[in-house]
């Protein structure tokens, strides 16, 4: 999204909250939320702060050493030459902010917004060190989080960027059933777990995508491993009467393209077995829950914080007597980042209170981990329109049986 772009939303967000400003800090690529802000720019060796005033051109504060930097980018910028300089300036910026009368004319000082989540409860936001933070203190304004902010300003998609997401959820959904059928098709070689994942990362050259970590492909005792990935060392060999779980994700080669990410369980033979079927059922009944939720919500005018899906999947599964194996979040933001800086639905790792507003896109992926014996996740991708949420990746129903 152009900087313009960002600054208007930022802005009008930063009204409509009653916020100050907007101070983005980065050394050494410690706040990605500031390149997400400003975009890609290589060699950027010092300290450097963007400042977006609610109702002020924005400024940058940034080295004289990395002066050409950011001239692109037709924001009005000053230099500093050393670490004295630097704060003198960085205190020219703030120190103008008038103090605000909020209660009963009680004078407030001003507030800015930061990376910086209150004791470190969303890491993803958390990007801002202590001492950073002493700083800018240090000039008598009350620091708040960015956590809405830069999720209104930098994470929601326009149609482009949809698109993307949609070329790569169909990429998925043709990939992750060519290598259920991959392994009918070789089991009499015995395939590996391994074997089938670079199946996977062959096929994502072959459809034009990217080919990052993963993918998870993880048969029996190993699908209880929620990010468990093969190797050549670690994988087993698959076999008739397995229970095998793929987990893989994508993105268009161009830097504007969204990832899509989906989870996938299959069996190898006729029919599954009663207690992985069980698992099965509980898993997709936990899905459909957080779904249906926030369906009705959007039905009834309401916005849910991201722990209230999570909290609505957790309480279907700990009903059908699985809670204690379903220990990590209910899903993650999607982005540019397969894990990105959205709103993440999450009661369990932190307490996610963002709001799942229109133009943002997560994951919905409840997971069953039985330690030494199988795993089972169901994820489908989910994009939060102004008409509604919409799935937009396959939704798997049943096991996949794997005819060998």
């Amino acid at each position: 999204m152009p900087i313009q772009a960002v600054i208007a939303q930022a802005q009008e967000y930063l009204r409509a909250q009653d916020i100050d400003g907007w101070l983005l800090y980065d050394y050494r690529d410690m706040n990605p939320i500031f390149w997400d802000t400003v975009g890609s720019i290589p060699n950027v060796t010092r300290p450097c702060w963007l400042w977006i005033a609610a109702d002020a051109p924005p400024q940058l504060l940034v080295s004289y050493v990395d002066q050409g930097r950011f001239t692109h980018l037709g924001i009005a910028t000053t230099l500093f030459v050393s670490r004295q300089d630097m704060t003198a300036k960085l205190g020219d910026i703030l120190n103008p902010l008038p103090s605000r009368d909020r209660i009963e004319n009680e004078a407030k000082p001003p507030r800015i917004a930061m990376e910086y989540s209150p004791q470190g409860a969303l890491p993803r936001v958390s990007r801002i060190d202590a001492g950073t933070l002493e700083l800018v203190r240090s000039f008598g304004v009350d620091v708040v989080s960015s956590a809405d902010l830069l999720q209104y300003a930098t994470q929601r998609w326009n149609d482009e960027q949809l698109q993307s997401h949609l070329a790569a959820a169909d990429a998925l959904g043709l990939i992750v059933r060519q290598a259920f059928n991959r392994i009918g098709d070789a089991i009499d070689d015995a395939p590996t777990e391994f074997d089938i994942a670079e199946f996977i990362r062959q096929r994502f050259l072959e459809e034009r995508m990217v080919v990052t970590d993963g993918p998870v492909v993880a048969a029996n005792a190993h699908a209880a491993d929620p990010h468990f990935e093969p190797t050549p060392d670690n994988a087993a060999v698959i076999k008739r009467g397995d229970w095998v779980l793929i987990d893989l994700w994508t993105r268009q080669p161009h830097e504007d393209a969204m990832f899509a990410d989906i989870t996938w369980t299959a069996y190898i033979g006729d029919s599954a077995p009663p207690r992985h079927r069980q698992v099965f059922d509980a898993v997709i009944g936990g899905r459909d829950a957080a779904v249906e939720i926030l369906e009705q919500a959007h039905s009834n005018g309401e916005i849910l914080q991201g722990w209230q899906l999570d909290a609505a999947a957790r309480e279907h599964i700990t009903r059908a007597g699985f809670g204690d194996y379903f220990n990590h979040r209910l899903g993650h933001s999607l982005g540019r980042e397969v894990h990105s800086n959205a709103v993440n639905l999450d009661g369990w790792e932190t307490r996610d209170t963002r709001q799942l507003i229109p133009g943002v896109a997560v994951t919905v992926e409840p997971g069953i981990y039985l330690p030494g014996e199988f795993g089972v996740r169901s994820e489908i991708d989910l994009f939060m329109s102004e008409s509604g949420p919409q799935i937009t990746t396959q939704v798997q129903r049943d096991v996949v049986l794997i005819d060998c």
